[in-house]
C-alpha cells in the first residue's frame, strides 16, 4: 500500500470517527431534557443544581477554542461538536434561570459571568502567544484538564451504584452515549495523532466501560432477585 493510500484511509477513518462522535454526543446533550420537563411542569428547579450546565459550558468553550485553526490544525469536528454543546448548555442555563429562586438565580448568574470572564482571559491570553505550537500546548492542556474533570464526574455515580447496589441513578442511555462518544473521539485523536484529544477520551472510554459493566451486573442481579420464587413460611 502506498503512503498516499495509507494517508487517505487514515483521513477517512479519522473523519468517520469524528462524525460518529458528533452524533453520539447528541445523546449526552439531550439527556437533561427529562429534568427540564419536570422543572417546567413543577415551575421550580427544586433541589436540582445548575452547576453541571455551567461546568459543561466552560468545557465546551475551551474545547471549541482548541479545535479552531487559530489553535490546532485539522480539528474542525472538535469545533462543531463543542459549538453544538455550547448552544445546548446555554439553553439549559437560560431555562434554569427562568425557574430558579432568586438566590439560586443570582448565584448562577455570578458563575456564568465568571465562566465568560475566564474564557475571555484564556482566549485573549492564548492569542498573545505568537508561536502556534506553544499556543496549541497551552490551550490543549487546559482542554485536556477540562475534559478529564468532566469525565471524572461520574465517579460519584459509580460509587453510589456500588453502595446502593441500584442502577436507579445511572441511566443506561447516558452511560452508553458517554462510552460511544468517548470511544469515537479516542479513535479520532489517535488517527490525528493528538494526545490532547485521545488521552482524556481514553479515560472517558474506560469510565464508560466501567459504568456499562456495573449497569449490566446490577441489572441482571436485580432481575434474578425479582425472578426468585417466594418462600412461604408455615411457622
Amino acid at each position: 500500500m502506498s503512503m498516499l493510500a495509507a494517508f487517505f484511509i487514515s483521513q477517512v477513518a479519522k473523519d468517520a470517527a469524528g462524525i460518529a462522535g458528533n452524533i453520539f454526543a447528541f445523546g449526552l446533550f439531550l439527556s437533561p431534557i427529562p429534568t427540564f420537563r419536570r422543572i417546567a411542569r413543577n415551575g421550580s428547579t427544586e433541589m436540582f443544581s445548575g452547576l453541571p450546565y455551567i461546568y459543561s459550558l466552560m468545557n465546551c468553550f475551551i474545547c471549541l477554542w482548541y479545535g479552531t485553526p487559530l489553535v490546532s490544525r485539522d480539528n474542525l469536528l472538535v469545533t462543531t461538536v463543542n459549538s453544538i454543546g455550547a448552544v445546548f448548555q446555554s439553553v439549559y442555563i437560560i431555562l434554569f434561570l427562568m425557574y430558579a429562586e432568586k438566590e439560586k438565580k443570582v448565584r448562577l448568574l455570578g458563575l456564568l459571568l465568571a465562566v465568560l470572564g475566564i474564557f475571555a482571559i484564556i482566549l485573549i491570553g492564548s492569542l498573545q502567544i505568537p508561536d502556534i505550537e506553544m499556543r496549541r500546548d497551552f490551550v490543549g492542556f487546559l482542554s485536556c484538564a477540562s475534559l478529564i474533570s468532566m469525565f471524572a464526574s461520574p465517579l460519584f455515580i459509580i460509587k453510589l451504584v456500588i453502595q446502593t447496589k441500584s442502577i436507579e441513578f445511572m441511566p443506561f442511555y447516558l452511560s452508553l452515549s458517554t462510552f460511544l462518544m468517548s470511544t469515537s473521539f479516542l479513535l479520532y485523536g489517535l488517527f490525528n495523532d493528538d494526545a490532547f484529544i485521545y488521552v482524556p477520551n481514553g479515560i472517558g472510554t474506560i469510565l464508560g466501560v466501567v459504568q456499562l459493566i456495573l449497569y449490566f451486573y446490577y441489572e441482571s442481579k436485580s432481575r434474578k432477585e425479582s425472578g426468585e420464587p417466594l418462600m412461604v413460611s408455615y411457622a
